[in-house]
């Protein structure tokens, strides 16, 4: 019975020793033996990206409104309505203004009329004074052999002046009707000039955003009747976080996404930094220009911008987990050379859109990044990448 216990005994005491062997064995080889890693891939062309929210809006937008009070008797264009430059929108009624601008241009005709007959009063006087001064030469060789009488002489001086009296006076009269012709011109084109203050056209190509009034409205002077905007300036408004704004430049690319249509990305540049920040939500303003602005536009639809700051023709990119002693753009990162760990300081680029950090400098040639860190990693260990990161 004695040695049926012993026997047992040394069974377990062998089984246990067995147990803690291989524990030794496998705790020894995890400390000395290769670790699995999985590293990150080399990319090219990485592109650094700055993602902003804003929405769609116009660089130039007008109030349009008439100079002068009336009733609106004409609506010629309406909300969404897309026009050209110099087309009228509207008019008010101005029966009284176009009368008196006949009666101005009335005035001209008549004036024109008096000119007429001033001229033709000129030419008959300058005849008269013509024939009165050929007579009175006459009159003054005949009166030395006494044929003309010395009276009959100086009638025909006295007619030499009235003539050439009623020539100046015909003259005046072309000069008064001449004078009167260029007031009824100044008054038609005052009268013009007010009769255009009642018709309202667009000041430029564009799209009617809002329509404000109603036919039989009587507006006041800058009442605004229509709101426009110009179509070449429409662009996105986006807000960009400041920390990143720093990497904004005008012209960069931009891919514009509207929220009617998540799938369509729309080509656009920078076109302008706004010089003040929102100091609130610590954001900049951004203003997006389409590079060919959609035919099916709406003002105001929230939008998504990705700006295209750099392109890295070669780099790594891992998360920033991956990263240790990460202080502004150096951080050290674990690397597989030769199939060994290694520690390596290296530089950072941009944060990439998707928040992983691109390497730029600092991994010698064949170096592998590790992407992830593994238990048991240590400086000169042996490692193995894992299958899944292998290109």
């Amino acid at each position: 019975m004695i040695r049926v216990n012993l026997s047992r005994r040394r069974v377990l005491l062998i089984t246990v020793a067995a147990v803690l062997v291989a524990i030794s064995l496998l705790i020894a080889y995890r400390m000395l033996g290769p670790v699995n890693v999985s590293v990150a891939a080399s990319e090219t062309n990485v592109p650094e990206q700055v993602f902003g929210l804003g929405v769609v809006g116009a660089r130039i937008e007008s109030n349009l409104a008439f100079k002068v009070p009336g009733v609106l008797v004409a609506l010629a264009a309406d909300q969404g309505d897309r026009v050209r430059a110099g087309q009228v929108l509207a008019r008010l009624e101005a029966r009284d203004v176009a009368a008196q601008l006949a009666v101005a241009r009335a005035s001209i005709a008549q004036a024109r009329a008096n000119i007429d007959k001033g001229k033709a009063d000129v030419a008959s006087a300058a005849a008269s004074l013509a024939n009165a001064d050929a007579v009175a030469g006459r009159s003054a060789r005949l009166v030395d052999s006494g044929v003309v009488s010395e009276e009959q002489r100086q009638t025909d001086d006295a007619a030499v002046r009235v003539a050439a009296a009623n020539r100046a006076v015909a003259e005046s009269e072309v000069a008064v009707a001449d004078a009167a012709l260029r007031s009824a011109q100044a008054q038609e084109a005052a009268e013009e000039a007010t009769l255009s203050f009642y018709t309202l056209s667009a000041p430029y190509e564009g799209w009617i955003v809002s329509r404000n009034l109603e036919l039989g409205s009587m507006p006041n002077p800058g009442q605004s009747v229509f709101t426009v905007v110009a179509a070449n300036t429409v662009w996105v408004m986006a807000y960009v976080d400041e920390r990143l704004a720093g990497r904004l430049r005008v012209g960069q690319p931009v891919a514009i996404t509207l929220r009617s249509d998540h799938q369509t990305p729309l080509p656009g540049h920078v076109a302008r930094i706004e010089i003040q920040s929102d100091p609130v939500n610590e954001e900049r303003l951004v203003d997006v220009a389409f590079d060919r602005i959609p035919q099916d536009i709406h003002l105001a639809e929230q939008a998504e911008v990705v700006i295209t700051t750099d392109l890295l023709r070669r780099a790594v990119a891992v998360a920033p987990i991956a990263v240790a002693q990460l202080h502004g753009n150096h951080g050290i990162v674990w690397t597989v050379e030769d199939g060994r760990l290694a520690h390596r300081p290296v530089t950072l680029g941009s944060e990439l859109l998707d928040g992983r950090l691109p390497i730029v400098a600092g991994l010698p040639d064949g170096a592998e990044v590790v992407a992830a860190q593994a238990q048991g990693m240590r400086v000169g260990r042996a490692a193995t990448i894992s299958d899944e990161s292998k290109p």
